[in-house]
């Protein structure tokens, strides 16, 4: 009898590691990935949808965060965290992304008062009284955020050109014993009424104050003349809840300096990395749109009919197309993350300029495709393409790096060198 060929059993498309499968992580990152992953996949995810209709904050996956001690990711070992450098962070950054866009964004948020604090905070210029006053300051932040399980959040915005390094902060801090009577405004401050304490970006209220004089404080959002104002009903991204917040002469004690006053100016410019913590998020949803895509044609979406859309040649181009686009976003992405490093050379900063305008233009673009091919389905809020779609949208948009300022730095910085400028024209 002649024996009868059987077609392999079928196997389901299985989304790939965030990283890819080109380089092997380190313990620490395997591990922590797994942790994000895991949240992700059974917790992130099936709560984003709520979340997103009601444009409410996740205080869930926080829960789950903080209990997996995801919270503490980078602080310091000697402090109780997991002591993860930059490139780590941004590995779980993105993973998180996959799942829930807007969980990641105010992770980042929160993260970076513990990047800024720790590992750039040690890599800059101080006087020994400064380092010896920031290092217990930040034994204060750290035990509140490793026992306490507090939640920090990072007010950027102003709605001028400070956010964007052009000009100082208009929020204003004047020195008095003691501490600090602080009085401004933040507007798309995300986390506002769900952070613990915020992370104000000020500067220091003198005469001819410039951007060198700015300050970096924690401010509990219990104390008097706290003021969350407005209303959020976004696009996308509508988890992040970033409303307006108000500072009527609130006294800041000296022990919540974030950082010695005047180092973050020097922080910015030293170590410029730090404002490229955002895009890891975007990575997440370029990644969750192509494995949405590709399942979708493959009939595997759960809670839809097992009905397969792949044999249409339009079709497969579309997924290639994704699929060359996804993985030079994922290159210059994972080169971003393991480039990081105070004072980097000209090709490494220009390099970062341009990772972070690929992942998040390309993170929308991804999704445009993913519509595009999926058709009709993508438009329903059953499912997460469209709110992959909204939020990825709003990536570019973004401070202090948008689509448009790192355009404008790139070919700034390509043509001139430091200090150079154009001659006048003769007369």
């Amino acid at each position: 009898m002649a024996a009868v060929l059987r077609s392999p059993p079928a196997k389901a498309y299985v989304p790939p590691p965030i990283t890819g499968e080109y380089a092997e992580p380190t313990a620490k990152q395997r591990e922590l990935l797994a942790i994000a992953a895991d949240l992700g996949r059974n917790r992130f995810a099936a709560r984003a949808a709520q979340i997103d209709r009601d444009a409410v904050f996740p205080f869930e996956n926080y829960a789950d965060m903080r209990d997996a001690g995801l919270l503490r990711i980078c602080v310091p070992e000697q402090y109780g965290g997991w002591g993860a450098d930059f490139a780590t962070y941004v590995m779980v950054a993105a993973e998180i992304g996959r799942h829930c866009g807007a969980t990641a964004l105010t992770y980042n948020m929160h993260v970076c008062s513990t990047i800024w604090s720790g590992f750039i905070a040690d890599d800059l210029d101080m006087s020994a009284q400064d380092r010896a006053d920031h290092e217990n300051n930040r034994a204060i932040h750290y035990e509140r955020i490793v026992r306490a399980g507090k939640i920090y959040s990072q007010p950027f915005s102003e709605g001028g050109a400070a956010a964007a390094g052009k000009a100082p902060w208009g929020t204003l801090a004047a020195k008095v014993d003691g501490g600090y009577l602080i009085n401004g405004r933040k507007i798309f401050a995300s986390l506002s009424g769900a952070a613990d304490y915020y992370g104000v970006l000020c500067t220091l209220d003198k005469p001819g104050a410039t951007q060198r004089d700015s300050l970096y404080l924690a401010v509990d959002r219990n104390l008097p003349g706290v003021t969350v104002s407005g209303e959020w009903d976004p696009l996308g991204m509508r988890g992040t809840v970033s409303r307006n917040l108000l500072f009527k002469d609130v006294f800041v004690p000296d022990a919540e300096r974030l950082m010695p006053e005047g180092i973050y100016a020097q922080a910015a410019v030293r170590w410029p990395h730090m404002f490229a913590t955002l895009s890891p998020t975007y990575m997440g949803i370029a990644q969750a749109a192509y494995d949405f895509t590709v399942q979708y044609l493959r009939g595997e979406v759960p809670g839809m009919p097992p009905v397969k859309r792949r044999m249409y040649p339009t079709k497969q181009v579309t997924v290639a197309e994704m699929k060359i686009k996804l993985e030079q976003t994922r290159a210059i992405f994972l080169q971003n993350a393991r480039a990081a490093r105070v004072d980097p050379p000209k090709e490494v900063r220009l390099g970062l300029y341009a990772a972070h305008y690929t992942i998040m233009e390309n993170a929308n673009e991804l999704c445009r495709l993913a519509v595009r091919t999926c058709g009709g389905q993508s438009m329903l809020k059953s499912l997460p393409l469209e709110r992959l779609y909204r939020d990825s949208r709003c990536g570019s948009l973004m401070l202090p790096w948008t689509a448009e300022l790192c355009i404008d730095k790139l070919g700034r910085e390509c043509l001139y060198e430091p200090g150079e400028r154009d001659e006048e024209p003769a007369a």
